[in-house]
């Protein structure tokens, strides 16, 4: 069998290839006849006035569910909130990665949820910082969002790859 004779990363290249495939048309289909990305933007928006609460800002947030819902402070324009930028594609890449690298079942399956909460943490905290530049700089907030805050998302991400790759994929557990 051809798998047999790859490699690890080739192997890991095709596991990886595969799920991302699978969950991608998965994904697709559940947007397409659900609100689930709809629901999903209404927790990150619940999230983040519950931050601005603790912060005492005064903040607006659309209350329909829609592809895109809009969030931020009172006296700016706000962020729209849709579904590319709501952090699942990125929480899918994140575990995609982590399933698909070989290592200890017993380490994936709490490094795995831990990271699902980590990067849900950050794309919350992407919003908010993208809500305070569209009140504070709103003229940044293009170029914040397309290029700061995608670097760092990503860069988290790898960042949680590289960890998971270099501490714990290949620890044992006692």
């Amino acid at each position: 069998m051809i798998i047999g004779k790859l490699n690890t990363f080739h192997k890991f290249i095709i596991k990886a290839l595969i799920l991302y495939g699978s969950c991608y048309f998965i994904y697709e289909i559940l947007k397409k006849y659900s609100f689930f990305d709809q629901y999903f933007i209404r927790i990150i928006i619940n999230f983040c006035i519950a931050i601005f609460d603790i912060l005492h800002y005064k903040t607006f947030a659309s209350r329909e569910v829609n592809d895109f819902q809009v969030f931020g402070i009172d006296g700016s324009n706000g962020v729209w909130i849709g579904g590319p930028c709501n952090g699942i594609t990125l929480i899918f890449l994140f575990a995609i990665f982590i399933i698909s690298y070989p290592g200890n079942l017993k380490n994936k399956l709490w490094y795995l949820p831990l990271g699902i909460i980590l990067v849900y943490i950050l794309n919350v905290i992407r919003i908010v910082g993208l809500a305070l530049i569209a009140f504070y700089y709103p003229d940044y907030l293009n170029f914040n969002h397309t290029y700061t805050f995608t670097f760092i998302a990503y860069s988290f991400v790898f960042g949680l790859w590289m960890l998971w790759v270099n501490k714990f994929a290949n620890q044992k557990i006692s």
